[in-house]
Parts: C-alpha cells; structure tokens; sequence
C-alpha cells in the first residue's frame, strides 16, 4: 500500500472560527434535523461555531430554487465571520446553482467549501472558473464515527484544529505505474460528467482524476468510463485514482471498475485503487484543486 500525500495547511481552522453549513444540492427531509443538530453539536464541542442556512430542509421532495440556494452560498462567502462552508445536501440538483454564483468573489474569499457527491459539480466549477480548491469530503461523516484514535472526529480534529495530516492521507494500491504526481480533480463521475461541454468543465490536462461513485451497476459505470474516454479524458492526464463504487463493491463487483479503468486508458497511465475516498463512512479527503503525490 502507498499513501497519496496531500497539503493540509490550507484546511486549517481554529478554535472561535465560525462555519457555515449550506445545501447546494437536495434539501435534507425533515426528519434529518435531529442529525444536523447533533453535527453542529460536534462542531461546537470542537471549539467551532456552526451557522446554519435557512435552505437546509425541505418537505415532500421541495428544495428552494436554484437562484436561491446560490444566494444562500455566497452569503456564506461574502460574510467575513465565516472561516469554512460545509455544504450536508447531495442528490442531483447541485449544477443548478453554477450560473448564479459570483467567481470573483468566491476567488477572493479564500475560503473552502467542503462538500462530496452531487457537490463534485459545483467543486469542479469553482475550481474551473477561479483556480480555488474544495474539499471532497462529507461532514455528516463525523455523525457516524468510530470511537478512538481512528474515528473521523479524531483525525479531523488533528487535521484541521491541528498539525496533522491523516485526513487527506488514502491508503490506496497501484494497478498499473509506480506513482503519480499532479493537481487532483473530479470526484464523483456522474455528477462530474454533469459538466461536460460547459463553460464549468475543468482542465484536465496533467491532473490526477479522482473518480468515485455511490449507485450504479456494471453497465452505467461502464458507459460513464467511456464518455470520459470518448472525450479524450484519459490521454490528458497524470493519474487516475479510483475511490470507491459503493453499488458495484455492495455486489461483489469491485474488480470490475479495475479492469474497465485499465482497458479504458492508455497503457502508460498510472492508475489507482483506494477505498478511503468516496460515500464511505470511513472516507478520507480529497483537496481537489491543490498538488498531490503517490509513490510506490
């Protein structure tokens, strides 16, 4: 096994910070607000001080118009008390939001938006459209930690309200190469692919592609891998790193995304397997945007 070494710096917050949480995707039923409670409850007992929207919730399947969700984000942008944004929401509504956001003013901030799943869309816009990165990763994960020195509150609490690393360090095991190198993109590849041929589409030419998936059988997956190499995706990157596909894996069908990955790409791509990144409890980060390196 080999550890992908990420920056963390960046991701630092201190005790007093104020953080808000969003939903730029789906809004959470009703029945979620004991957990988002119980989330701000942590955040709180870390020394941090959450600040939710009022967007959060929605009943029977509403969710607040697109226009409105993007209000709500840069609201959280643009109010100087607020050190990180959380977004808890996922689903398929994400990419809605993009044309509504304010980029020069999300690129001036210098804050990180945290988010996973259906975020991939609006992480990978932001950073198309301003260079900043976003963190691949689901806040609702400290929810269901694992107690002592393992748990996501503990590598959390090290990582970000401390000097530690571990957050943003996968386990992960090469298929093909001896390393990779680059600035890391991508995420979850249905809702990457959500912006293909529009103007949020990011540069992948020499990146590391993360690629991640929670539902989806063999054949979805497989025509999503080949969109990506139908568009020439594969020949313009350093690395691909495959977090996990929770459907297929669920099935006994791990192997397969390996072996379509290693089909799909040019022989003398490195490719990856690690699963510490996707819808996993247990998950680990991804600083998408920002330098990362794997070495055999």
């Amino acid at each position: 096994m080999a550890v992908l070494r990420q920056e963390s710096e960046p991701c630092r917050l201190k005790k007093g910070d104020r953080v808000a949480l969003v939903a730029c995707s789906d809004a959470r039923p009703g029945s979620e607000q004991g957990k988002v409670e119980s989330l701000c409850g942590i955040f709180r007992d870390l020394g941090l001080k959450p600040q939710c929207g009022t967007l959060l919730f929605g009943e029977g399947g509403r969710t607040a118009p697109a226009k409105e969700r993007a209000r709500e984000l840069m609201e959280a942008y643009r109010d100087p008390s607020v050190r990180a944004i959380f977004d808890i929401s996922g689903g398929n509504l994400a990419n809605g939001v993009l044309p509504w956001l304010d980029f020069e003013t999300i690129a001036k901030s210098g804050k990180l938006f945290w988010g996973y799943s259906d975020l991939t869309a609006l992480m990978n816009a932001v950073f198309a459209r301003t260079g900043r990165p976003s963190v691949l990763w689901q806040a609702k994960n400290l929810l269901w930690d694992d107690p002592g020195e393992g748990g996501q509150g503990e590598r959390f609490a090290r990582t970000v309200l401390g000097t530690g690393s571990d957050l943003f360090a996968p386990e992960c095991r090469l298929l093909r190469g001896f390393g990779m190198e680059g600035i890391t993109a991508g995420g979850n590849i249905r809702c990457l692919l959500k912006l293909a041929g529009t103007p949020f589409w990011p540069d992948l030419q020499g990146k590391i592609l993360v690629l991640e998936a929670r539902s989806g059988g063999p054949a979805l997956v497989e025509t999503m891998f080949c969109q990506l190499a139908q568009t020439g995706t594969f020949g313009r990157i350093a690395g691909l790193l495959l977090g996990t596909f929770t459907e297929l894996e669920r099935e006994g069908q791990g192997a397969f995304v390996e072996k379509l990955a290693l089909e799909l790409t040019p022989p003398g791509l490195a490719v990856a397997k690690t699963r510490e990144v996707g819808h996993g409890k247990d998950s680990r980060a991804i600083l998408l945007g920002s330098r990362a390196v794997l070495r055999a």
